[in-house]
């Protein structure tokens, strides 16, 4: 059987109109949010490995309350449990802290295999699957765009600009997904209404072990200076072509530098 935590985001809805808090974190409360849809395609492929063969699929969250969206969602595409870590104290981590709360929990649960997505919609830096593979000592290979899992043995192909990759690796592994994996699945009715009766746990910084010290925007390592909305989008420019339109046309790229 093969065991597999897929760590997800709840995120701000990218669609939606986002803003900053006064200490400069992403204003997490005053808009909509979801699982992260990188994530979808971690889930997806942990799904698609359990259902091959035998095992099952945990998924693990960091977050406010409504963090619990992210869990629910994935608990209706399929997988089998949940893990909530909700505390103030973690409100305002970098990738560092977010890595170690994530690692501690990780290391609270029975798996074989860590999915993560290839990064966050909402930060993007996607570096938290590599800093968790260092937390937990585990090999970790990334960005893949094809996965494949036979007995311990896990295969990857990774698509870069220049080459293809093929990586093989065994025994305990954290994995990256890219968003080349596949469509995720949207939940079923069925799925819907299974994943109300799915085991979700609760779990604080006391219950992982961690210190609030460790933790939250006043120790993170990276920090947001200054932030400016972006400004409002003003009316393009209209040119009556009188038989100058080309003219006027590569004048106005050559004055954007276009050309």
């Amino acid at each position: 059987m093969t065991k597999i935590v897929v760590a997800v985001k709840y995120v701000p809805d990218a669609t939606a109109d986002r803003t900053f808090e006064a200490d400069n974190t992403v204003d997490r409360e005053n808009v909509d949010g979801l699982l992260s849809e990188l994530d979808e395609y971690a889930v997806e492929q942990a799904l698609q490995v359990v259902e091959a063969g035998d095992g099952e699929v945990t998924v693990l969250t960091v977050g406010p309350a409504d963090a619990s969206d992210a869990v629910r969602k994935a608990l209706q595409m399929g997988a089998d449990a949940g893990v909530h870590v909700e505390d103030d104290a973690i409100a305002g981590s970098d990738a560092f802290a977010t890595s170690l709360v994530l690692a501690k929990a990780i290391e609270k649960l029975d798996y074989d295999l860590v999915f993560f997505g290839m990064g966050s919609t909402d930060a993007g830096m996607g570096v938290v699957p590599t800093l968790v593979a260092e937390r937990l000592g585990l090999p970790a290979i990334t960005f893949a765009s094809e996965i494949s899992v036979d007995g311990e043995t896990v295969k990857i192909r990774r698509d870069g600009d220049a080459a293809t990759q093929e990586i093989e690796a065994t025994g305990k592994l954290v994995v990256s997904v890219t968003d080349q994996t596949g469509e995720a699945r949207y939940p079923s009715f069925k799925g819907i209404m299974a994943a109300k009766k799915k085991p979700v746990e609760e779990w604080t910084l006391a219950d992982l072990g961690v210190d609030a010290a460790e933790v939250g925007l006043d120790n993170a390592w990276t920090k947001v200076e200054s932030t400016t909305p972006r400004p409002p989008r003003t009316a393009g420019e209209i040119v009556t072509d009188e038989g100058d339109g080309g003219t006027k046309l590569v004048e106005f790229l050559a004055s954007k530098k276009f050309v």
